[in-house]
């Protein structure tokens, strides 16, 4: 795994961070920390914008589409609303005036639920500007929750009660329980009927020891898994694949569950990952990967496999220890935030992409580097640093071309090293292209346009 950048901002530096990729598309990173900022970097580590705060980062998350990243912060009754389309900020007053303490965007909508302090609800659609304040809907400081695909809101609360919310914040379930709740999740327990598709269940870490699973169709029926002392505390969990959970102990331990009716609760599997202690758990169902942090270093193990370590990445320079990590939608990039207030991220996917001419090879090694070989003549290796994370690329005996959608950037190649030449926009998007050593043919919407690329300006 190839190692993209390192966030090290001097105002985000000798604090631990928070950070959020943008969902769906990932290509934004939002970071905040010790000051009264968040930060938006692009997926190449380059800042994009700022938005300043009257107060630290309390929450902050992507809507489904990754068009709009809200945030709330202390000593504030507002919600800060960025638009990655336009790179501006907005402020929507949420008219309540206990401050803000829970933030979390719909699955699969434009609703979005923020919780405050006193217990108060308050639910904002993005699309319409309805405006729905829900007073009291918890007694003491709302700490946690989530959203269902069918848009059904489960809330927890320092009031030790869960409640079950529609999208118009009318409660339809509640349970009570006798310790204190986090990390809230609604997913889906398979049971005898194989044949329900909803998500179903609420899941919830209470005591930090235990995990508290119940149906909301029948949450008379609750399931209280308990884990063995040695495993420490429960850090965080994830369901995966087919009503299985993977759950990340605060001692180094990581222990997968499965939620089947006829094996609920029984460990699939576990192992001590990290000697000392685990940070956090993350997993990529795009790249049937699990990532786990502790130790100064990250593990990362296939979910098809689970026994075998499919790669080792160590940190050894952060000596304060490493936080929370996360991958972006797609599987491309993980970050890992650590103590001390660094960000690395790194590249684990790499679409193949490449072209030949004759004997000569060019291939992306990394999101915005194509590499050019001829390793039969014995060349040395060329990196071309490239303008675009590229869709295709196209070589020719002197010239090097990549591109996406409807444009393309060309280079020079030759013994005194690389040159860009030019770039060119298309009619259409380009299907791929072909260069010989002056033309280029390119493909797009069934035609083929040629065109001089450029006679060559170095001698080889």
């Amino acid at each position: 795994m190839k190692e993209m950048f390192i966030l090290l901002e001097k105002s985000l530096l000798g604090a631990p961070i928070q950070f959020k990729w943008q969902k769906a598309q990932g290509n934004y990173i939002a970071v905040t920390g010790a000051d009264h900022t968040v930060k938006i970097f692009d997926r190449h580590g380059l800042k994009k914008n700022e938005i300043s705060l009257q107060g630290l980062c309390v929450a902050m998350d992507w809507d489904v589409d990754g068009d709009t990243l809200a945030v709330i912060a202390e000593k504030s009754t507002c919600i800060y609303l960025w638009d990655a389309n336009t790179n501006k900020t907005s402020q929507l007053d949420s008219g309540m005036r206990d401050q803000m303490s829970f933030l979390l965007w719909s699955k699969v909508g434009a609703l979005l639920a923020i919780g405050t302090v006193k217990g108060n609800l308050f639910i904002y659609n993005h699309q319409t500007s309805r405006k729905i304040p829900v007073l009291g809907k918890h007694t003491k400081r709302i700490t946690c929750g989530c959203w269902s695909s069918e848009n059904l809101l489960a809330l927890g609360s320092e009031d030790k009660i869960i409640t079950v919310s529609n999208q118009e914040g009318d409660t339809i379930k509640q349970v009570l329980l006798k310790t204190e709740l986090s990390d809230m999740q609604f997913s889906m327990m398979r049971s005898e009927n194989r044949a329900i598709t909803t998500e179903n269940t609420i899941s919830v870490v209470v005591g930090k020891k235990n995990l508290f699973l119940f149906n909301v169709n029948c949450p008379e029926n609750p399931i209280d898994l308990g884990f063995q002392q040695h495993y420490g505390n429960v850090v965080c969990y994830h369901w995966f694949g087919d009503g299985y959970i993977m759950i990340g102990f605060s001692h180094g331990y990581i222990v997968v569950i499965s939620t089947h009716f006829q094996e609920i609760g029984q460990e699939i599997f576990q192992t001590c990952d990290h000697k000392d202690n685990l940070t956090n758990i993350a997993i990529s169902q795009s790249l049937n990967k699990a990532a786990s942090c502790g130790d100064n270093c990250i593990k990362i193990h296939d979910l098809s496999e689970l026994k075998e370590i499919y790669a080792i990445i160590n940190l050894d320079g952060e000596n304060k220890g490493l936080g929370c990590m996360s991958w972006t939608d797609d599987g491309q990039l993980l970050a890992v935030a650590t103590q001390r207030g660094s960000l690395h991220v790194f590249l684990t996917k790499l679409p193949v992409l490449g072209d030949t001419f004759s004997t000569r090879i060019a291939y992306l090694t990394s999101l915005l580097e194509v590499t050019v070989t001829n390793p039969v003549e014995g060349e040395l290796p060329v990196t071309v640093s490239v303008e675009v994370e590229p869709t295709f690329i196209a070589l020719g005996l002197f010239h090097l071309a990549v591109g996406m959608n409807n444009r393309a950037w060309f280079y020079a190649l030759g013994d005194t090293g690389v040159k860009k030449l030019k770039d060119m926009e298309y009619l259409g998007t380009v299907v791929s292209m072909s260069l010989n050593s002056d033309y280029a043919a390119v493909l797009f919407e069934g035609k083929v346009q040629l065109h001089m690329v450029r006679i060559h300006i170095f001698v080889r």
